[in-house]
C-alpha cells in the first residue's frame, strides 16, 4: 500500500531516543543464528526465486495510489523474534477446515489489502468512515509496481498461499474478501468487523508498500495504543505485538527479505495509531508489508510466484507459532 492516501499517513520521522529504545528490543539477541541465516542467504544470492508473472495494467479507470516517501533509517539491524526457529509449518465465509491438525478449533481471519475491483468504484472507496480517532475514507486502490502489477492483485494471491497452509493445520480461515466479493472494498472498518465478529485468534492484513525507489524490504505494523471514538486497542496491544514479532522472524528466515531499510529503524517492526483497520480491531491483528513495489528489486520478488509462496510460509509459521504458544 502506498504511505499516501486514506488509511496510510506518512508515519513522522522516527526521534532519535524512540529509535534507541526500538533498536534496544533487539540488541543482543539480533544475532539468532535462525534469522541470520537468512540474511546471509539474501545477501549471497540476491532476491529468491525465479521468473516472473508480472501483469499488465488493470484496463479499468482510475490510478494506484502514488508512491509514499517516508523518512529514511539508519542501515538493516538483523532483528531476533520469538517463534524463530526451523519447524515447518473463497470467500469472507469460513471453508471447511482440516479434519484435524495443532490449529484445529482456532479461527484465522485473513485480510488481502484492497480490492481489485476499487478501480471502478471510486466515489464509493473515497466516502469517509469512522476509524475511532477521526474518519477516513473507505479504503484505496493500493499501489502498483511500474509495470502494473497490482497491490491487489499480489495480496490476494498470497491471501489464497496463507489460506490453504492454515487449513492444512487445521485452521479456520476466514477471507475479507476474495476478489470478486465484494465487488470492492470492504470498508476498512468493515475489515476490522469481520475479524471481531469471527472472534478469530489471530488477524493479518497484508499488504505491500509504495515507497520511493531504492526503499527496500519488509515490516510489519503494530497497533499503538488507541482509546478513542468506538476505538480501543489496549486489550490487544501485547497479542498484537507478539503476534508481529513471531511473523516478522519467520518471514525473514523464510523469505530471506531484509528488514525494511526505511522505516523501522532495521527492526522490521512499525507501530502505528492511525490505521482503521487496526483502531478498530478487538482481536489481535496486525498489518504487513511485504516489500516495496516502486522499488526494482523488491518488485522483482513480489511479483514471483514462487517467491509469494514463501512469503506465505514466513507469515504462516509466525501465526502458527503465535497460536501455539512456541
Amino acid at each position: 500500500m502506498s504511505y499516501q492516501g486514506p488509511d496510510f499517513d506518512v508515519p513522522q520521522p522516527e526521534r532519535p531516543g524512540r529509535l534507541r529504545r526500538g533498536l534496544l528490543t533487539v540488541s543482543l539477541a539480533a544475532l539468532v543464528p535462525g534469522a541470520l541465516l537468512g540474511w546471509l542467504v539474501y545477501e549471497a544470492v540476491g532476491d529468491p526465486g525465479g521468473g516472473s508473472d508480472t501483469a499488465a495494467p488493470p484496463s479499468a479507470t482510475g490510478s494506484p495510489s502514488a508512491p509514499g516517501s517516508p523518512s529514511g533509517s539508519e542501515g538493516p539491524l538483523l532483528p531476533s523474534y520469538p517463534g524463530q526457529d526451523d519447524k515447518g509449518a473463497g470467500q469472507s465465509a469460513s471453508r471447511t477446515p482440516a479434519a484435524s491438525g495443532p490449529l484445529k478449533g482456532k479461527v484465522v481471519v485473513i485480510d488481502p489489502g484492497h480490492n481489485q475491483g476499487n478501480f471502478r468504484h471510486t466515489a464509493e472507496i473515497n466516502r469517509t468512515v469512522d476509524i475511532g480517532t477521526n474518519r477516513k475514507e473507505c479504503d484505496t486502490t493500493g499501489t502498483s509496481t511500474d509495470a502494473g502489477y497490482t497491490e491487489a492483485r499480489f495480496t490476494l494471491d498470497v491471501a489464497h498461499r496463507l489460506r490453504a497452509l492454515l487449513e492444512a493445520q487445521g485452521a479456520t480461515v476466514k477471507l475479507t474478501h476474495d476478489g470478486d466479493s465484494p465487488a470492492w472494498g470492504p470498508c476498512v472498518d468493515e475489515r476490522a468487523r469481520i475479524g471481531n465478529e469471527a472472534h478469530a485468534d489471530a488477524s493479518v492484513s497484508i499488504h505491500a508498500d509504495g515507497a520511493a525507489s531504492g526503499d527496500r524490504g519488509f515490516h510489519v505494523i503494530l497497533p499503538g495504543a488507541v482509546h478513542a471514538g468506538s476505538a480501543d486497542t489496549r486489550p490487544i496491544v501485547s497479542a498484537s505485538r507478539d503476534l508481529g514479532e513471531r511473523i516478522a522472524g519467520n518471514f525473514v528466515r523464510v523469505t530471506g527479505e531484509a528488514p525494511s531499510n526505511y522505516i523501522g529503524g532495521g527492526t522490521g517492526l512499525v507501530t502505528r495509531k492511525d490505521l482503521g483497520g487496526l483502531n478498530l480491531s478487538t482481536v489481535p491483528k496486525v498489518f504487513i508489508e511485504c516489500g516495496n513495489m516502486r522499488d526494482s528489486k523488491d518488485a522483482a520478488s513480489l511479483t514471483n510466484g514462487d517467491w509469494r509462496q514463501k512469503a506465505a510460509e514466513g507469515i504462516s509459521e509466525g501465526i502458527v507459532s503465535f497460536l501455539r504458544g512456541s
